[in-house]
């Protein structure tokens, strides 16, 4: 058998069940929340975009830029 090196997903399912477990005291919680606002926030002032498009943008762009780490 192959040893199954980690990928995204897996890192990704990582990190969304820990934020969940332990909250704020996560390190990637506020990093993923700041990420979030400023998606939201440029979202809100783009006009083809909506500021919920803009929010799940800038958490995931937060997110991938933790694991990837």
């Amino acid at each position: 058998m192959k040893d199954k090196e980690p990928d995204l997903v897996d890192d990704a399912r990582t990190e969304i069940a820990g934020m969940a477990k332990q909250g704020m005291a996560h390190p990637s919680t506020k990093p993923v929340l700041a990420g979030a606002a400023i998606g939201a926030l440029g979202g809100a002032l783009l006009p083809v975009v909506t500021w919920p498009i803009g929010l799940a943008a800038g958490a995931g762009y937060a997110l991938w830029n933790r694991i990837k780490k």
